[in-house]
């Protein structure tokens, strides 16, 4: 008859397959894991040390601590070391060099493991590779110092349309600050300069092609008007469904400007502000492509001041200029929203008349044209009185491009001045 093994004298099967088990466990688990006695003697090395220091674990067992890591790493970890071996547990983060050259990020903790007496004959070590996460996370710094210091203006919507981040580029160009914006909808920026095709052609390109790239009228917490360049961005949940929206823009208002000012200087006398030769071309075609469609006509008249240089004479050009911008100022009173003045020359205007009732119309507006101009007039403290000769040219009896309603007109201008001051002649073929 066998005799019963005494307990205590050997591990139950169970107890056998739970320990292999656990060996199973630990040597399969990608974080290292390990111990060491109090002489820093390692007792334990689960596989996972091979990969990071390319020794076989049963090789590891019984190295000491300074003799597996390099000097530099032991003289970071000592302090971990004193205060593990004191009962303190330790957590520290570290950088280590695997055995194929690569770096690791590692999250490392030290247990103590205490006697029964209560001393620590050792500890035990978990380090967890967290590469990956910190690669991640200085991505994200990098990504969030991005957001914080570009000087473009940020917002970040959920697909509802509420607002769920802004930066402060966003706050410097709209004038709202993060809590006014935050649970909003880009609504508050809205100029109404927009219609919805606008906005819905917008939408189309974003469900299209996941953006939409161009320039939107908008408006500042203050009410001011500007103009800004967006891209709006779908980010997509991992259904390729949408999950957020971002807007990212600039405040263009000032190139805007600027671009608007070039533009105006391009088509606009530079002392009386007035249309140039080039922009009155371009609304005489504009006239004659609707009059011929609708069946219109109109008057061109060309101007020539009489007595100009006598004032240029007398008092220098600054004056001379002071008098083309007065004359300006008393044309410009004279039009109406349909008709158009515009200087061509020294001391040369076109008034274009749209759609006269008849000659005796265009007539009555050339006598007050004549009126407005020779009455006195003081330029630096000095009194003048100068007049203007008027030709008439109207379209379609005198010309049917610009150039020759610009020449008939001023031929006729000619045989206005050459009977005086102030005269007005319409031009005769004859």
């Amino acid at each position: 008859m066998r005799k019963k093994s005494d307990k205590g004298q050997s591990a139950s099967p169970v107890a056998m397959a739970s320990d292999q088990y656990l060996k199973i466990v630990v040597d399969s688990t990608p974080n290292m894991m390990g111990y060491w006695g109090a002489d820093l003697r390692c007792r334990y090395a689960n596989n996972a040390f091979s990969e990071w220091y390319g020794i076989p674990p049963n090789d590891v067992i019984g190295m000491r601590f300074q003799d597996l890591v390099s000097e530099q790493l032991y003289a970071l970890n000592e302090p971990h070391i004193r205060s593990v071996l004191a009962g303190q547990p330790q957590r520290f983060e570290r950088t280590l060099k695997k055995a194929d050259g690569s770096l690791g990020h590692i999250i490392g903790h030290y247990i103590p493991d205490f006697d029964d007496a209560g001393e620590v004959k050792g500890f035990s070590i978990q380090a967890s590779e967290v590469t990956v996460l910190k690669e991640v996370e200085a991505k994200l710094k990098l990504a969030a110092c991005v957001f914080e210091s570009m000087p473009d203006g940020v917002l970040i919507t959920d697909v509802h349309g509420t607002i769920l981040s802004v930066n402060p580029g966003f706050i410097e160009i709209t004038g709202y600050t993060a809590e006014e914006a935050v649970g909003q909808t880009p609504h508050i920026l809205q100029s109404k300069r927009h219609d919805h095709a606008f906005y819905a052609a917008m939408w189309e390109a974003i469900k299209a092609d996941g953006r939409w790239h161009g320039e939107v009228w908008n408006r500042r917490k203050d009410g001011e008007l500007y103009l800004q360049r967006m891209t709006i961005s779908m980010v997509p949940d991992t259904t390729g469904e949408p999950m957020r929206y971002v807007s990212v823009f600039s405040d263009i208002t000032a190139l805007w400007r600027k671009d608007e000012h070039i533009k105006h200087l391009a088509f606009h006398d530079a002392l009386t502000d007035l249309p140039n030769r080039t922009l009155l071309i371009d609304r005489i075609d504009q006239k004659l492509l609707h009059a011929e469609r609708d069946k219109n006509h109109f008057a061109l008249m060309f101007l020539d001041l009489d007595g100009f240089k006598l004032v240029n004479d007398q008092l220098g050009h600054n004056a001379g200029d002071d008098l083309l911008k007065d004359v300006a100022k008393k044309l410009l009173a004279l039009v109406r929203r349909s008709d158009t003045v515009a200087r061509v020359g020294g001391d040369e205007f076109i008034f274009i008349l749209n759609s006269p009732q008849q000659e005796s119309e265009i007539s009555d507006v050339a006598s007050r044209i004549v009126s407005s101009i020779s009455a006195p007039i003081e330029v630096q403290g000095k009194t003048f009185q100068i007049g203007v000769s008027i030709g008439v040219a109207i379209f379609p009896a005198d010309g049917h491009t610009a150039i020759d309603l610009i020449r008939n007109a001023d031929t006729a201008m000619y045989a206005a001045k050459s009977m005086g001051r102030n005269n007005i002649r319409f031009f005769s073929m004859g």
